[in-house]
């Protein structure tokens, strides 16, 4: 879709180019912003000068996702690599109801900050403690919990010019199991339930609700529990939504089910 409101375009080099004037946005990918119209919008910023596009394992065993890095690039990287939650990382990005030209382009960094109950990147995330290291339009750097950044399905807490930097995955995530669990009403359509979890070498467990909620709903426990307690713990969560492509009361029977699938592949 062309976006006729758009007068200017710049790229950013450096911090200070961060800056939005009046009636500007940051663009990624790109591939949300040119999907539908976008009123008021007068000006671009392309991040893809800062680079950002890393995917690099640090000393401390951590994986950094740098937010330019695209889908289809994490997905990839994953594919190659032997650690143990890497399978989750490509079994994500298959999640999102995008072709292979979008996963090529849309970034880690922009699923995460457009803040869809369907991001498959914030289940991705939020399933293995990701940490988005973001920079604030004050000038500041702030190390946010990726599943604290959703505040409804479509909208984050990220402020007006705020930009996510990179993620980082802890080394004793990437070191557990995990296991993946998805839905839709439609063969190909967008998710209407994700359902993750990892178990850890302590034994304990991480049970995370994502699509099916507004927000992602993280579950923690001290060793993978039953059935019914998954279960009754699912039915309980808050969040579930009607729309489209499904009621509130399917989302939270089928969130129920497959998440007690994940804790029993898990344990």
């Amino acid at each position: 879709m062309d976006l006729a409101g758009v007068r200017t375009m710049r790229t950013a080099s450096t911090r200070e180019d961060l800056a939005l004037a009046p009636g500007e946005t940051f663009m990624a990918g790109a591939t949300w912003l040119y999907s539908e119209p976008q009123p008021g919008l007068t000006g671009l910023v392309d991040l893809a000068g800062l680079g950002w596009d890393e995917l690099e394992l640090t000393a401390a065993g951590d994986l950094r996702i740098g937010a330019m890095a695209t889908i289809g690039d994490l997905a990839a990287w994953a594919r190659l690599s032997e650690l143990p939650a890497a399978p989750l990382m490509h079994q994500c990005a298959e999640s999102l109801l995008a072709s292979f030209k979008v996963q090529a382009a849309a970034t880690v960094g922009g699923n995460i900050a457009k803040s869809y109950a369907a991001g498959a990147m914030i289940a991705l995330a939020a399933t293995l403690d990701g940490v988005a290291e973001v920079w604030r339009a004050d000038g500041s750097i702030a190390d946010v919990a990726v599943a604290d950044i959703p505040a409804d399905n479509g909208a984050s807490h990220l402020g007006h010019g705020d930009v996510i930097h990179a993620v980082t995955v802890p080394a004793a995530a990437l070191a557990a199991r995990t296991a993946h669990r998805r839905i839709a009403l439609a063969q190909n359509g967008r998710s209407g339930a994700l359902l993750t979890g990892r178990r850890d070498a302590d034994g304990s467990c991480v049970l995370v609700i994502t699509a099916a909620t507004r927000v992602p709903v993280v579950l923690r426990y001290p060793q993978v529990p039953t059935a019914d307690a998954v279960v009754a713990d699912a039915r309980s969560a808050p969040g579930y939504y009607t729309d489209p492509l499904g009621t509130a009361d399917w989302r939270r029977g089928v969130s129920a089910t497959l998440l007690a699938e994940v804790a029993e592949e898990l344990a």
